[in-house]
This record gives C-alpha cells, structure tokens and sequence, in this order.
C-alpha cells in the first residue's frame, strides 16, 4: 500500500519531458474554483504572453479550502476535457496546495505558480481560509514565485476579457521585480488604476446563520456579511475605489513587535 501522503499518478500519462529553452519562463496556473472555472482560463491565455504555461488545478470545487494538503490518500491527475487553446491542462483530485505541489513536482524548473482568477474576492482576513491564495502560498514554500488572482462576484460571470489588460499589467510589474515572492491581487470589476495596498484587518466578516432543512433537522451556514469601509490604503479600500490591489505577503506570522518586548522584559529580569 502506498504511504499517506504519496503521489502517485496515472501510468498511461507521462511526467513532463524539459523541451522548452533555459530562457523561457515556465509558468504553472492552478485555482480553487477547479478546472472549469472560466477565470483559470482566463489567467492562464494572459500568462502565455509571459512564458511557458501548463495548467494543474483540481478536478472539483475547493474554494475556502485553505492551505490543505492530502495526506491520508494518494493523488492521481488526468488530461482536463476543457480546452485550454493549445496550453496543456491537468486535474488533479486534490487541493490547490496539492496541485502546485504535484505540478512542480512533474514539470521540474518551474518558475512562477499563478493561482486563479478565482471568482469572488480574498481580501483582508479572508486570506487565512483561500484556496486560491494557497496556491500561492505553496509556491513559495516550495521556492517559486507566487501570484493569486480575485475578482468580486456580481449577478452574472465576471467580465474576464474586460480585465485582460490589467492582469498583463500587473504581471509585467511582479514577475520583473525579484524581491516579490507572494504577492495577493485583487481586480474589480471595472478597474481605473493599480494600487499597491496592505492587507486589511480591523473586522472580520465571517458569520454563522442557523437554519432549519425541509426535515425540520436544524443546520447551520457559515456565510459573510457586509463590512463598514475599509481605512485608505489597504486591499478592502482599494476595491471599493475602484483599485487593483496588489499586496505582497509574507509567510513569516511571527509578531515582532510583541517578541522584541518578551525579549526585553525578559534581558531586565
């Protein structure tokens, strides 16, 4: 029996074979809306004009996923049956961390993971429970660049040709800049400028509504609500201006401020 946690893939598909030249950039795109998710293939044909592009995201729906891995089964991924213009695209019966992970793993030397379009924002505190920003996460613990994509949800689909320009606008500014490793984007849905933003977290918009089924069994839905305007200058500001945000992240969480004072009380004794 294989270990927890093993990948394994489907024999009749083979691991990518290095062809493409050594000045080429290679860029792999998942999300966590899944593989028919019509914003990945909006990434993905926008990223094309960048580098090299293979698509691993995972077979089904993710979203609020978070930074889960797959440990208690093994992975298998598939050719998609979406058509992605000529840009070769798997699915992969796991996570969004799983397929940056088992992507990388199959085309070695990549360079630079984008995570999404993925439909509706991540913005402020919900960056601790998205998928499609831990797609990016894992890029980076992996040591590659990494880029997440949102955009608000409205009555219908998301105008991703509308948005074009300004993801290739965004990226001509990330992937030339060596220093940005994890960088959140957020794009409205009508875009004036780019800003470069902090991430906001003065209220949190998670909230837990009851509700009865037709059985009468009570269950319950964790859900959003709306937050009053965010201060000037973070992501939740940004978009409600009318602002691409972009933040760049960090995977250390250690509070330094707090640490130094410990650290201080602590020389005193």
């Amino acid at each position: 029996m294989p270990r927890a946690g093993a990948i394994i893939v489907v024999p009749t598909f083979r691991v990518w074979n290095d062809n493409s030249s050594n000045d080429t950039m290679r860029i792999l795109v998942t999300n966590d809306d899944g593989i028919y998710s019509p914003g990945i293939a909006a990434l993905a044909r926008v990223a094309t004009r960048f580098g090299e592009v293979r698509v691993v995201a995972p077979d089904v729906e993710q979203s609020s996923m978070g930074h889960a891995i797959t440990a208690s089964r093994p992975l298998f991924y598939k050719k998609s049956p979406v058509n992605f213009e000529g840009i070769e695209a798997y699915r992969v019966n796991g996570t969004p961390a799983d397929c940056v992970a088992l992507g990388s793993h199959l085309w070695a030397k990549t360079d630079v993971v984008l995570s999404g379009i993925n439909i509706g924002t991540n913005l402020g505190n919900s960056m601790w429970h998205s998928g499609t920003l831990a797609g990016a996460k894992q890029a980076v613990l992996l040591g590659m660049k990494g880029i997440a994509f949102s955009t608000p949800t409205g009555k219908g689909e998301p105008d991703f040709k509308a948005l074009d320009s300004y993801v290739e606008r965004v990226l001509s500014l990330i992937l030339e800049n060596p220093e940005l490793n994890l960088v959140n984007v957020n794009l409205p849905e009508n875009p004036t400028d780019i800003k470069w933003t902090r991430q906001s977290v003065r209220q949190y918009d998670g909230k837990v509504v009851p509700g009865t089924d037709p059985m009468g069994r009570k269950h319950y839905w964790f859900t959003v609500v709306p937050l009053e305007p965010a201060e000037e200058g973070t992501d939740r500001w940004a978009i409600e201006q009318g602002y691409v945000s972009i933040t760049p992240l960090r995977l250390d969480l250690t509070n330094e401020n707090e640490l130094m004072k410990v650290l201080q009380k602590q020389a005193v004794v």
